[in-house]
């Protein structure tokens, strides 16, 4: 399939393949993707834009530049993929699985990731000021550099992962301080 450079309005997919599919250049708009799999998928340069892509697998995609405006991709699950420059905003990513995935340098602020998988992330360098992290699985993720001042963080455990150059709120280093067995006075 070859769809580079096109145009969706309101369509709907349910339970489709999208196999080794060439979407760069493609424009989504208020679409919905429902159970697809969208394996080795190339969306380099598509700018999606109010849709939903619910309970996907998006086996080693190529997502690189990719722009998700005000898009729904809770349940979904990116094993392999490659996030490198995408700029999501106001986007939905619960229940999402991205283990492993490197999402180095992404602005994700004011992303909603509640109870999605983070484990073994690569975080590093990311904004995820204001981002909801609430229960969020975060084992082993690298935060190096990362800004998470404003993050909801309700259930993350603290003690999970080193800290060095992240920035943190008054509140979070409260909770850090906690998870470490302080005792903070209030």
């Amino acid at each position: 399939m070859d769809w580079w450079g096109g145009e969706l309005d309101g369509v709907t997919f349910t339970r489709c393949r999208f196999d080794d599919a060439a979407l760069e250049e493609l424009v989504t708009r208020r679409c919905v993707f429902d159970s697809c799999v969208l394996t080795g998928v190339r969306m380099a340069g598509a700018q999606h834009l109010g849709s939903a892509f619910l309970s996907c697998r998006f086996d080693r995609a190529r997502l690189f530049d990719v722009t998700w405006q005000g898009c729904k991709l809770t349940g979904s699950q990116f094993p392999g993929v490659e996030l490198k420059h995408a700029t999501p905003t106001e986007c939905d990513w619960s229940w999402t699985s991205l283990r492993g995935a490197d999402l180095s340098g992404l602005d994700l602020s004011g992303q909603r990731f509640r109870e999605a998988d983070l484990t073994d992330a690569d975080l590093r360098e990311c904004d995820l000021t204001g981002a909801d992290l609430d229960r969020t699985r975060l084992q082993g993720v690298q935060l190096r550099g990362a800004d998470l001042r404003g993050a909801s963080t309700d259930a993350v455990d603290w003690r999970e992962f080193a800290l060095t150059g992240v920035r943190l709120d008054l509140a979070q280093a409260v909770q850090v301080a906690r998870a470490h067995g302080a005792l903070v006075a209030d």
